[in-house]
């Protein structure tokens, strides 16, 4: 398993490696061993699985509000998607930025995402699968979200989303303070040529 940094500090792509042979391929998605070798400490508590019937299906941006906050190991097991991060930790060089990437059956990259990152990601495909790890319970009065239009983000979706909920789509404009940097717009083509 290789661990590749991103620009937004702490957030990991993980690429897993296939062992191929006539019957298909294994393949570890997750190892204690390997994660104490890059210091990290990701314990799960909890799984949680996303089905999503329609191709432009948008869900997020959400995250946990202190002291909630969550690290979550995020992967497509069925079908294809483009997930999208936010940085909201104040004191992170890339506090208001923005990171895109696919994440794919096929691929089978994950994301390592800590707390103070709002997640969020849109359907490429129908019958799109998305399965997470989280390493604190869920706590329905700490759940914040931002729009995925949010003008102040300036996130460059692949494709305007067919389908979100209410509650997705009426979250109020965030307000980036403006010693903060503008959001990164190239994000998303670095990080799908890896």
């Amino acid at each position: 398993m290789e661990f590749v940094e991103t620009e937004l500090p702490g957030v990991l792509i993980l690429e897993v490696e296939r062992h191929c042979d006539e019957r298909g391929f294994f393949a570890r998605y997750w190892c204690v061993d390997e994660q104490a070798h890059h210091g990290l400490a990701f314990v799960p508590v909890q799984g949680s699985v996303s089905f999503n019937p329609t191709k432009g299906t948008l869900r997020g941006l959400h995250y946990q509000a202190a002291p909630y906050e969550e690290t979550k190991l995020v992967r497509c097991t069925r079908g294809a998607i483009f997930d999208v991060l936010v940085d909201l930790r104040p004191d992170s060089p890339t506090y208001g930025q923005w990171l895109g990437l696919e994440l794919t059956a096929d691929n089978l990259r994950q994301l390592l995402v800590p707390g103070g990152i709002a997640h969020g990601f849109l359907t490429l495909q129908p019958d799109t699968e998305v399965s997470y790890l989280m390493d604190a319970r869920y706590v329905p009065d700490a759940a914040r979200g931002l729009r995925w239009n949010d003008p102040a983000i300036g996130i460059h979706w692949p494709a305007p989303p067919v389908l979100l909920s209410d509650k997705d789509r009426t979250y109020p404009d965030w307000t980036l303070p403006t010693a903060a940097t503008a959001p990164m717009a190239t994000n998303s083509a670095l990080i799908q040529a890896l």
